[in-house]
């Protein structure tokens, strides 16, 4: 359930290239013009735009869409701008030379992606950083968080829906029994987590939930202060109930003593083309309050307009 407002007839990319290329030219910057076009593009559209604007100026659109534009308006456009799977390299990339906390920003890529998405950004990590996502991952983590990271970018689940139950059964009394011990890093329970596909590991955590009278998150709540933890437990929401996970990083992104505009931005241009409708449904659900009311109370000027857009509020 994507956001994106895509008008009937779109506009030839050498047109879009073109009214872009314009919005550069004379005094001052015409933000505007960026935002009606690239928050009215889907990825393949916005993708035909940047080569054809390559091909006519000898230039890269990102490069000066970064010369134009500044602050947390330029982040938001130009992540906007990147495919997904490069937007995904970018991102990961970032968070591995970030401090500890930004762990979270790669179990969100290995989880909420499809397994396919998952390897294209590899791939795009690849061909831009010249190092595999994996080392990258290994080399900046330690512990059990390594433990639990490696194998998530690493593995390429099965997709589909076929579920066995008997091996639900007999792994969710396999979770049931390493958490009841508070083996929390068991390579088992490790295991089940990263390798499992995503109809596989819902049928384990129901039958949990079911035999054991506790779903596995309530389970795992006891000194959830260590990041370890807490971690797993985004990682279960991730593969499970995505927007619940994305909800919450909103609620905290937006009531913060000032906004955290990186997570903000973040969830906005990764999630718009995918399930940003169920993720704003989840926060009024949670928060009486609108997604957009939220975003438009929260933030200003080209920024809060590029965000609002993304959502598909239109002015």
């Amino acid at each position: 359930m994507a956001t994106l407002k895509i008008p009937s007839h779109v506009p030839h990319p050498s047109e879009d290239s073109e009214q872009l290329r314009s919005a550069f030219q004379g005094w001052g910057t015409n933000e505007g013009l960026i935002i009606s076009i690239l928050t009215h593009r889907n990825a393949a559209q916005r993708k035909a735009i940047r080569q054809t604007y390559a091909q006519t100026h000898g230039e890269d659109l990102l490069k000066d869409l970064d010369k134009e534009l500044s602050s947390d308006f330029e982040k938001a456009v130009l992540l906007w701008t990147l495919d997904p799977a490069e937007r995904d390299a970018f991102l990961a990339n970032l968070a591995t030379k970030m401090l500890t906390a930004n762990n979270a920003v790669i179990m969100e890529i290995a989880s909420t992606r499809s397994p396919l998405e998952l390897l294209k950004a590899k791939q795009a990590y690849q061909a831009r950083f010249k190092k595999s996502l994996e080392e990258d991952v290994a080399y900046h983590t330690s512990g059990d968080i390594r433990k639990l990271l490696v194998p998530l970018v690493g593995t390429f689940r099965y997709d589909g829906d076929e579920v066995n139950m008997t091996l639900a059964k007999s792994e969710a009394k396999l979770l049931h029994e390493k958490i009841a011990d508070k083996s929390y890093n068991h390579e088992d329970l490790i295991r089940i987590v990263t390798t499992r596909s995503k109809a596989q590991l819902n049928a384990t955590l129901n039958h949990y939930n079911n035999a054991f009278g506790n779903v596995i998150d309530k389970d795992l709540e006891t000194g959830s202060e260590d990041e370890y933890l807490k971690l797993l437990k985004s990682v279960i929401k991730c593969l499970t109930y995505p927007e619940k996970y994305f909800e919450e990083l909103l609620r905290l992104a937006i009531n913060k003593m000032g906004t955290d505009e990186l997570a903000l931005t973040r969830v906005v241009t990764t999630r718009a083309e995918v399930d940003l409708q169920r993720i704003a449904e989840e926060y009024q659900r949670r928060n009486s309050v609108p997604l957009d009311r939220a975003i438009d109370n929260d933030t200003s000027g080209d920024y809060q307009k590029i965000l609002l857009a993304l959502l598909g509020r239109e002015d």
